[in-house]
């Protein structure tokens, strides 16, 4: 019987992903361990290597294909003494093992509703009383509230409706099929005046509410396209990297509470000190660097994070993660995304050290070869935009960290010094906080933290 190849999971966070070369074709023979294919994840390029010995009976999944499902067979490795007909059996096993789809059944005719639309069947109406709508209660029914346990039946559009003028659905009769309340018996009990009526009065010491308006609902693909005119723009397709980036980020704006603190760092003596370092580097060899002000950046985090420990934590459910290294995480532009590589203890590593290490990753990440070790956990992350012109900006926080630095461009200034002005190099540093680890007075403690050893670039070498 053909063993399948099975599209792997190449990170904890892999749904599904891209198969962007085939390094071998049907008929070659393979051995375990042999590479034969280049999976695209989210965030990098993986290897495939097979798990058995065989040949190459056929290619399930083209080169270029996207959005192949974790576990979903790509290829079928024929073993010693298989011949092309084993794939036929594999086939019709295959056929055999899937469940039988029913027939459709004759559509039933439709009711014509008074506005002269079709209304629903009553298998149409039962099968969406049990379906679910947006906010998960049963879109097809509501307990009733007169207490008599009878099930109401409605239709989303007359349950909206109902909401927006604070109308008790309930109190309705329904003119559907089933007895359903649809658009027009709202409509009904609005010319009616039932729907806008005064409310009741509260009785002493009680508090009246109306019920609350339906939450906005982002728009659609299909109203969004309608705004454009057709011929005016093209469709990009998403990418994985691109799919999971705004997953993420979507879900770090709707459950991390940011708050944000900025602060001004003096860089002269900094750049001083880069110089003197730089100028102390071999001319060749391995141990040949070039000190960054970023892996200044990287160092004065690192070394922060371990002064002010309360900061250097990950939120859980079951409890604060205080971690006891500082591992950095630097974001890297690519095309269409980006990258996290992760300085591991940053704070027992010498600024040549983080300097050629963050060349390496950087290097590699945007050729997306970083293994998932490499881009994944880490307890802050860094990203600056200084190189490119942009004096300040917020960053939003990478789950699970607690904290994100947004780093500036740093620019000659003007500053008052004592009775007189002196010309400094200042750089604007924005720190975002988890509010659920990270406190106001905490997280300032963590800035005043970073800018001391920035501002003091020798206090990071003790």
């Amino acid at each position: 019987m053909p063993i399948p190849i099975l599209m792997p999971a190449l990170s904890p966070t892999m749904e599904e992903g891209t198969l962007a070369k085939w390094l071998v074709k049907e008929g070659d023979s393979v051995s375990a361990g042999d590479v034969i294919a280049e999976i695209e994840t989210d965030k990098a390029t993986m290897e495939v290597e097979a798990v058995d010995e065989g040949r190459i009976g056929r290619i399930l999944v083209g080169e270029g294909t996207g959005n192949v499902a974790v576990n979903a067979p790509i290829a079928l490795i024929l073993e010693e003494g298989e011949d092309t007909g084993a794939l036929d059996e594999f086939d019709r096993g295959a056929a055999s093992a899937a469940p039988p789809q029913p027939a459709p059944e004759p559509r039933a005719k439709a009711e014509t509703a008074g506005d002269g639309r079709e209304a629903p069947t009553e298998k149409a109406a039962a099968s969406e009383s049990n379906g679910r709508d947006r906010t998960g209660e049963a879109s097809g029914t509501r307990a009733a509230g007169n207490g008599d346990g009878a099930r109401i039946f409605t239709s989303p559009l007359a349950r909206r409706l109902a909401a927006e003028h604070a109308i008790d659905i309930a109190a309705l009769s329904g003119s559907g099929p089933r007895g359903r309340i649809v658009k027009r018996d709202v409509e009904k009990a609005l010319q009616a005046d039932v729907g806008e009526a005064a409310p009741p009065k509260a009785a002493a010491g009680e508090i009246m509410t109306r019920p609350a308006a339906p939450a906005p609902q982002p728009m659609s693909d299909k109203d969004i396209l309608a705004l454009y005119e057709p011929g005016t723009y093209e469709v990009v397709p998403i990418d994985n990297m691109r799919r999971i980036i705004a997953t993420r980020l979507t879900q770090a704006a709707q459950t991390i509470p940011h708050f944000r603190l900025e602060v001004d760092c003096e860089l002269d003596a900094l750049l001083a000190a880069r110089e003197r370092l730089n100028a102390m580097s071999p001319a060749e060899g391995p141990k040949t660097f070039k000190i960054s002000v970023n892996d200044m950046i990287i160092k004065a985090m690192a070394m922060a994070l371990q002064k002010v420990p309360e900061a250097n934590a990950t939120w859980t459910q079951q409890g604060i993660l205080r971690h006891k290294g500082s591992d950095i995480g630097v974001a890297v532009a690519i095309e269409g995304g980006l990258f996290t590589p992760v300085i591991r203890h940053a704070e027992i590593k010498s600024l040549s050290e983080i300097s050629n290490e963050m060349k390496d990753l950087a290097a590699r990440a945007r050729t997306r070869h970083l293994a998932p070790h490499e881009y994944q956990g880490g307890t802050t992350a860094i990203s600056n935009l200084g190189m490119m012109g942009i004096k300040s900006f917020d960053a939003v926080i990478n789950p699970p960290h607690a904290t994100i630095l947004a780093v500036g461009a740093a620019e000659k200034q003007p500053v008052v010094k004592g009775d007189g002005i002196e010309i400094v190099t200042l750089m604007s540093c924005t720190l975002a906080c988890d509010h659920r680890v990270v406190d106001g007075a905490l997280g300032a403690r963590l800035l005043a933290a970073f800018k001391g050893f920035l501002e003091e670039p020798v206090t990071m070498l003790v």
